[in-house]
């Protein structure tokens, strides 16, 4: 059995392990070309209609424009982009009854094959990723206001009156395709949404930041075999894998930057200036982004100027902060972090589970979807521990799915606190008390080089440990695009996650965590998915489509209650985001739901 105080030692050494560092030469090396080194293997994917993770958001950042932009930190001013007006109801652009939201599109910009920017290119973009919708995409934002639907399936399979998508006849998968061409059409120089309902957070849904609705080139798709524009056989194109999509590793944007290359051999993406770019060349011409998940190596590449930016683990900040030449910040997020069960975990050819029975050696597939194994391990958390000694005060207890600084968070709440006497007590009733006096055998996985996630997952472990010799877990970290394939797969047991706003509204935290089709639904199982339908998903339903304050306050107060009472995930914090650059990087900005770290095409070196 393992010390319940492991991880406290480990931290306590990383935090004495501060080594001499001998200062650079002044003057900014290479001032046209910045190498910011971060964690994560890479991407996911390019494709906006499948990139839902601020890995790919951050490069797709760089390379694609919104119809609209925020202004500087704000979350409720906007300013226009590929549009050139922000839609109002004042000046005309939003009709009265909210259903109706026209964009005048910018003349002249080019897109980095050299094509002009059309009406038609915006229509095409959101139409396609309407009908593309791959399993656990962001492409839910855009289904839902305008067509009143989480998914073009479940579109498909109401208008046909069938339980299968399988089942939806070829004239109804039409009518599909004409009724999202019609949500969205061109008038002139405007593109015209169409939604069916009212719905408040629609323009953070459009703008900058949000990958789901970068704007795409129409020719430039089609030419390359992406959906050609029919209404016929549009499933071909539906629900693909990521690697089958067009943009996957490829890009063609009207932003700052072109991809000159994404090797995934080096774990590197190389991105090279843009100089016809609608707004002006960026003063970089060429961005390396490194993906190094071990911190000694990126801490020394900072220190030795070879790099101009690392990401720094929040535990590691006050180590870097005392590099000279370098500069460190911290700035508020609108995300929290949490852990989530999977409720249902395919066993078979699973190397997590075991035996894939509760026998002592294993954990059956309903392992968590009792919730007293699901109260027993946020009982078993110690949350002031991770927050003061690992995230070193850099972050705050959440009460549950909603943001502080969001609208709605009930800030009296229940929660979870460290209590192993009380996991020892949900521990004694779960699964009809045979957990107790069998055991059992899991392991939880973590994105590799993510030292918080992985620190987390030890403090679980060895508390758990701690309770009853027989209960046995595992800690193994996995490359980034494998956890994410594992999730999507279902194949993990409980898995750690943020969740970085989208936009700024309650109903974009309720939605990925409790309902059933959520963002992180599917990694949930069909135990939560089935409870999510029953309890949840009509609140959900109600608090985005009411405009009345107190309607809304009262339903996510609720669904707040209902995740506190099935313990529906482990919520553990709202950190701040933290940065580290030398000195001579100028121009950072900085937008508290931007995926990407750093704005390469305002950033310049002197």
């Amino acid at each position: 059995m393992k010390s319940a105080v492991k991880w406290l030692a480990l931290v306590a050494i990383l935090a004495m392990a501060l080594t001499p560092v001998a200062s650079v030469e002044a003057g900014a090396p290479n001032p046209e070309t910045f190498v910011f080194v971060t964690i994560g293997g890479g991407p996911d994917s390019l494709d906006g209609a499948y990139a839902y993770d601020s890995s790919s958001g951050a490069i797709i950042y760089q390379l694609y424009d919104n119809l609209i932009q925020y202004d500087g930190e704000s979350l409720e001013r906007f300013k226009p982009m590929l549009a050139t007006k922000v839609p109002s109801v004042e000046n005309g652009l939003i009709s009265k009854d909210g259903l109706t939201y026209k964009f005048p599109i910018r003349k002249g910009v080019k897109f980095h094959n050299g094509d002009i920017l059309t009406p038609e290119d915006v229509e095409y973009t959101f139409e396609r990723n309407m009908l593309a919708d791959p399993d656990g995409g962001p492409m839910w934002m855009i289904l839902e206001p305008l067509l009143g639907t989480m998914t073009i399936e479940e579109y498909a399979m109401k208008k046909a009156g069938v339980d299968s998508f399988d089942k939806v006849d070829e004239a109804t998968l039409r009518e599909v395709a004409q009724d999202v061409k019609d949500s969205i059409t061109v008038e002139g120089d405007y593109v015209v949404f169409h939604l069916a309902k009212p719905y408040p957070p629609f323009l953070g849904v459009l703008a900058k930041n949000s990958s789901w609705s970068v704007i795409m080139n129409k020719d430039w798709m089609i030419a390359n075999g992406a959906w050609d524009g029919s209404v016929d056989n549009w499933t071909k194109w539906h629900n693909l894998p990521k690697e089958k999509m067009v943009a996957y590793d490829r890009a063609n944007g009207t932003g700052p930057f072109k991809l000159k290359v994404w090797d995934h051999n080096n774990v590197q993406v190389v991105l090279e200036r843009f100089d016809d770019y609608w707004q002006g060349p960026a003063k970089l011409k060429t961005v390396y982004v490194k993906y190094i998940d071990e911190y000694n190596t990126r801490k020394l590449m900072l220190e030795k100027g070879e790099a101009d930016a690392v990401y720094v683990d929040p535990q590691y900040l006050s180590q870097v902060r005392m590099i000279p030449g370098v500069v460190t910040l911290t700035k508020p997020e609108v995300a929290n972090r949490v852990a989530l069960f999977n409720e249902s975990i395919p066993i078979e050819g699973n190397p997590d589970v075991g035996s894939g029975k509760l026998d002592g050696n294993g954990i059956p597939s309903d392992f968590f979807a009792d919730v007293h194994v699901r109260k027993a391990f946020a009982y078993s958390m110690d949350y002031d521990a991770l927050i003061d000694q690992v995230l070193a005060g850099l972050g705050k207890r959440i009460v549950g799915p909603i943001p502080s600084s969001i609208p709605f968070v009930n800030p009296d709440q229940k929660v979870y606190n460290f209590d192993l006497k009380k996991a020892e007590e949900e521990f004694k009733k779960a699964h009809g008390g045979k957990l107790w006096e069998k055991g059992f055998k899991m392991t939880i996985t973590y994105n590799s080089g993510n030292e918080v996630r992985k620190t987390a997952a030890e403090i679980i472990e060895a508390n758990i440990e701690s309770i009853n010799p027989k209960f046995q877990i595992d800690v193994r970290p996995v490359e980034w695009a494998t956890y994410l394939d594992n999730l999507r797969s279902g194949y993990t047991t409980m898995f750690f996650m943020g969740w970085i706003a989208d936009y700024a509204d309650a109903h974009n935290f309720v939605q990925p965590y409790m309902q059933s089709s959520g963002a992180f639904a599917g990694y949930m199982g069909d135990h939560f998915i089935q409870r999510a339908k029953e309890k949840y998903d009509p609140l959900i339903e109600k608090g985005i489509n009411s405009i009345d304050p107190e309607v809304r306050k009262e339903v996510y107060y609720k669904l707040q209650e209902l995740a506190y009472e099935d313990a529906t995930a482990i919520w553990l914090y709202e950190a701040e985001r933290t940065f580290a650059m030398r000195d001579w990087v100028k121009g950072f900005e900085y937008n508290p739901i931007c995926p990407a770290d750093y704005n390469f095409y305002k950033i310049y070196k002197e």
